[in-house]
């Protein structure tokens, strides 16, 4: 048997055995106890085989990420109203419990505002916060504090985080949308990387506003671990905060302040009300390099996204009415872990063989092979730990995620 096959057998035996747990809880049951505090994690574009192939080269064979181990696990059908989705109508069905438009923010199907997990939270007295390698005006982040009919109208979405959802604490990229044309604000327009990168908002100063309305405005690592307060707007790059090219030429994932910092930051500053808090944390490096079918920083975001996850879990192990989920909205590149194989066929153009790399603490190595440099339509794991993770078993559409965590932190659904 091909070692490819190997592991994909055991990836599925993986999975089988994981889902099995469900005999421990019942999916509809639900908790004895509230989930005080959520933590949501979104690897953009991330798939079984992502989790894998970052598992391979963070710690190999015998070791497991820390957004595995976990007691509790899904499978999440991923589509919209059509079969493969993309960010923006994956993340409302997450956010809002129902199935939308590709390019949709928090609009159902028939472009009608929908209340979304963070408006119910905000609601009930707890704080809320988006964090993001993206633009935190990106389809992800959006569709859980917005609603516009097109997510390509992010100066609008985040005039929507201030005015309407007020969430507290706004960590990403994307300061072009803050600063009108003319504005260039912290980050240079024009690079000389990027030329097309410039302010471009269409809402006036967003920054200016968002500093009248109480918030702590902060562009860098060092402002960022020294802010005090409870309500902060960290934008730390032009768009997102790491750059891609066409078919991985040029592509560099450094962001100015890491997912893991920013994280903690959140956590520690939504932590201090007492009646709890609902935090969304993507990485989506994982998805901008899959589509540029560049593993190599696919696998580089993914371990920062790790990182991220294990803050959490930390945070959750003191805090035990704390939720923590690790979800994909979609899967993206059809990734595949294969052999070193030479007389393998690898493609050519942005869908070669990428690799090899080094399975961590072993002498083993393995090649990754994409099928398309789009998403695609398989179906995502989902990892719970904490208060309510049980129900989050079995296999499920994306808007039973809305579902559960209403359940889990006792709110009431509305529509």
């Amino acid at each position: 048997m091909k070692k490819s096959t190997v592991l994909k057998t055991a990836l599925a035996l993986t999975v089988a055995t994981t889902l099995s747990m469900s005999s421990f809880a019942n999916a509809k049951e639900a908790p004895k106890k509230t989930a005080k505090n959520v933590i949501l994690f979104v690897g953009d574009g991330m798939g079984l085989a992502h989790r894998d192939a970052i598992r391979l080269a963070s710690v190999g064979n015998k070791g497991d990420l820390a957004m595995n181990k976990m007691p509790y696990a899904g499978l999440v059908h991923t589509s919209s109203t059509t079969t493969v989705t993309d960010s923006a109508a994956a993340a409302t069905a997450m956010a809002s419990g129902v199935k939308t438009y590709n390019g949709a923010i928090g609009v159902d199907k028939n472009k009608k505002s929908v209340k979304t997990i963070l408006e119910l939270a905000k609601e009930s007295g707890k704080s809320t916060g988006l964090v993001t390698t993206s633009q935190i005006t990106d389809a992800t982040p959006a569709a859980f504090g917005a609603h516009v009919t097109n997510r390509s109208a992010q100066s609008d979405i985040a005039k929507q985080y201030l005015e309407k959802s007020k969430v507290d604490v706004l960590l990403g990229g994307g300061e072009d949308y803050w600063y009108p044309a003319g504005n260039p604000g912290t980050y240079p327009d024009k690079l000389a990387k990027d030329p097309t990168e410039q302010s471009k908002g269409t809402q006036g100063n967003l920054v200016n506003k968002a500093k009248k309305l109480g918030y702590k405005y902060i562009t860098n690592e060092k402002e960022l671990k020294k802010a005090k307060g409870n309500k902060l707007l960290g934008l730390f790059a032009n768009e997102e905060m790491f750059e891609q090219r066409p078919e991985g030429e040029g592509d560099i994932y450094d962001p100015v302040v890491s997912l893991p910092t920013m994280t903690k930051k959140a956590i520690d500053t939504l932590s201090k009300n007492k009646k709890g808090f609902f935090l969304m944390v993507e990485e989506e490096g994982i998805d901008e390099m899959a589509h540029e079918n560049n593993a190599k920083l696919m696998l580089k975001a993914g371990k920062q996204l790790d990182k991220s996850v294990e803050i959490a879990k930390r945070f959750a192990k003191k805090h035990p009415d704390t939720l923590v989920l690790v979800v994909a909205d979609h899967e993206c590149g059809g990734l595949t872990i294969e052999e070193v194989n030479a007389s393998d066929e690898s493609g050519d153009g942005i869908s070669k063989e990428d690799g090899p790399f080094k399975v961590a603490n072993s002498k083993d190595q393995f090649v990754i092979d994409w099928t398309t440099s789009g998403h695609t339509a398989a179906d995502v794991p989902l990892t719970a730990m904490g208060k309510g993770a049980e129900l989050f078993n079995g296999f499920y559409e994306n808007t039973h995620i809305y579902d559960a965590m209403v359940q889990a932190m006792g709110l009431k659904k509305k529509r």
